[in-house]
């Protein structure tokens, strides 16, 4: 347990140092506070949801792990994806260009609380947040905000993002259903035209961002039966993601749009 602690605390500074030192290069001002819940079509909101409660499904799962009790693994590791990234909201503070979130604070919080809950409630994850991503056109004609190689675009571009919730439907079935664990349904959010964070910025370059929504299906790794133990890891890893299948999209912009395999 002492171990997992304080790898745990090296590994953040490590994190944090390498973040003020490569990503938050620029000029530093005094902490101000900005409200950019209007940005982005909320999918940064989306994205710190996201990140929240996979960071914080993983404390959980590693407490256990150390053999920590099932009460106190839920209560002591689902917050730690909220005390992990809202410190970031320092760097952002004192940076001229951006500022603190108070809604970014609100969605981190968000996400560790999703995961409490269902921790509580059936000590396992019936419904899992994913994301998924494909590369745009948009990167190119911002690349200094939307990523100027591919990894930064994974990060910044959110023309190319989609947020998944994806539900166990045989874990709400009677025992002895016969509906596979594995094949879920998937409800998904995305946005384009989103090269500003700036409404009127946006019209200027003729570009009207809009909001996507998708009806998909999605495999759960996790429950695809393997002996392995290197296996069940890497299906447990990759289960934070969204693999591609057919999709049905909607969007004000085009009405509705089938993906034979959408990412």
């Amino acid at each position: 347990m002492r171990w997992l602690v304080g790898g745990s605390a090296v590994g953040y500074g490590v994190l944090y140092t390498g973040l003020t030192t490569s990503w938050y290069t620029g000029e530093r001002a005094p902490l101000r506070w900005f409200n950019d819940l209007s940005e982005w079509k909320q999918l940064d909101k989306a994205g710190h949801f996201w990140g929240s409660f996979q960071i914080s499904r993983g404390a959980v799962d590693m407490l256990r792990w150390t053999g920590l009790s099932q009460k106190e693994s839920i209560w002591y590791g689902s917050f730690v994806g909220f005390a992990i990234q809202s410190p970031l909201e320092l760097l952002d503070g004192r940076d001229p260009a951006y500022g603190a979130s108070a809604t970014d604070l609100a969605a981190n919080f968000l996400g560790s609380s999703a995961l409490l809950a269902q921790q509580l409630a059936w000590h396992d994850i019936r419904i899992m947040p994913k994301w998924s991503f494909h590369l745009t056109r948009y990167a190119a004609q911002r690349p200094n905000v939307l990523g100027s190689n591919v990894p930064e675009r994974w990060l910044k571009d959110y023309n190319g993002q989609t947020y998944w919730l994806c539900t166990d439907v045989g874990a709400f079935l009677r025992s002895g259903n016969r509906w596979p664990r594995w094949l879920q349904p998937a409800v998904g959010y995305g946005g384009q035209d989103l090269v500003y964070n700036d409404a009127a910025a946006n019209a200027a370059a003729g570009l009207r961002p809009y909001r996507q929504y998708y009806l998909s299906l999605d495999v759960d790794l996790r429950r695809i039966p393997t002996r392995s133990p290197l296996l069940k890891k890497v299906f447990y890893t990759l289960s934070i993601f969204h693999l591609p299948a057919p999709a049905l999209e909607y969007n004000g912009r085009n009405g509705f749009r089938f993906h034979g395999l959408y990412l």
